[in-house]
C-alpha cells in the first residue's frame, strides 16, 4: 500500500499491487487493473519510487535468498 495525494489535497492509501499504468495527462494518473482511475497530486517518478519501495518491503528478495539451498 502506498501514500498519495488526490488532487483537492485530501491522502489515501492505494493497493500497488493493482497498478496497471501510471502516466502524465497532464496530471499523474494511476489506472487500476479494474479499470478504476486516480488523478493524484505527485509526480510520475514520484509514485513509481513509492510502488519500487512498496515492493522492496513486501517482497524481501535478500532475504529469502539467504534460505534457498546452496
Amino acid at each position: 500500500m502506498i501514500w498519495l495525494t488526490h488532487l483537492r489535497g485530501k491522502q489515501f492509501v492505494l493497493n500497488a499491487e493493482m497498478i496497471e499504468s501510471i502516466e502524465a495527462l497532464p496530471d499523474t494518473t494511476i489506472t487500476l487493473f479494474n479499470g478504476r482511475k486516480y488523478i493524484v497530486q505527485e509526480k510520475v517518478e514520484e509514485v513509481v519510487s513509492k510502488v519500487i519501495e512498496y515492493k522492496k518491503q513486501a517482497y524481501p528478495v535478500l532475504d529469502i535468498l539467504k534460505y534457498l539451498p546452496r
